[in-house]
């Protein structure tokens, strides 16, 4: 297999799992609590939640995920504003996915040499987006 083909075949992988989130977020029917959604697959509560009375730091995310894919964009922000920002890059990057697989144009690469040398600051500004945003579910939403 070349490498071209390598690099296909990831980019359908990705486009494949971006959309297969986007679309659980879509069938998912959002918690009226602004967090819990994650409970209607299966999964268990949040044990910080469970312990404390208190939202963990990602409380809300797949609520967010569900409010957003039904396109309540105010809804989904304010409940959990660090979820948004992911929404928007797996959006971001199923786009670019499905771009490389239809015309490839190494816009990985050129993605790469963005952020290359970026990489700490970028840790560190998600980071305090992420604690962020807990904070403002602490204080305006619990």
């Amino acid at each position: 297999m070349s490498l071209g083909q390598r690099s296909r075949l990831g980019n359908v992988g990705l486009l494949v799992a971006c959309t297969a989130v986007l679309a659980v977020a879509r069938w998912l029917e959002p918690a009226a609590a602004g967090h819990g959604t994650h409970r209607a697959l299966g999964l268990p509560p949040c044990t910080f939640f469970s312990l404390t009375g208190r939202p963990c730091p990602m409380c809300g995310a797949t609520t967010t995920f569900a409010l957003l894919a039904e396109g309540r964009v105010v809804e989904g922000v304010v409940n959990q504003p660090f979820a948004a920002l992911l929404f928007l890059l797996v959006v971001g990057v199923a786009g670019v996915a499905g771009a490389e697989v239809v015309a490839p144009r190494a816009r990985w690469d050129r993605i790469d040499a963005l952020v290359a040398g970026r990489e700490g600051w970028l840790a560190g500004a998600t980071l305090a987006m992420m604690v962020a945003s807990w904070a403002w579910k602490l204080v305006f939403l619990m």
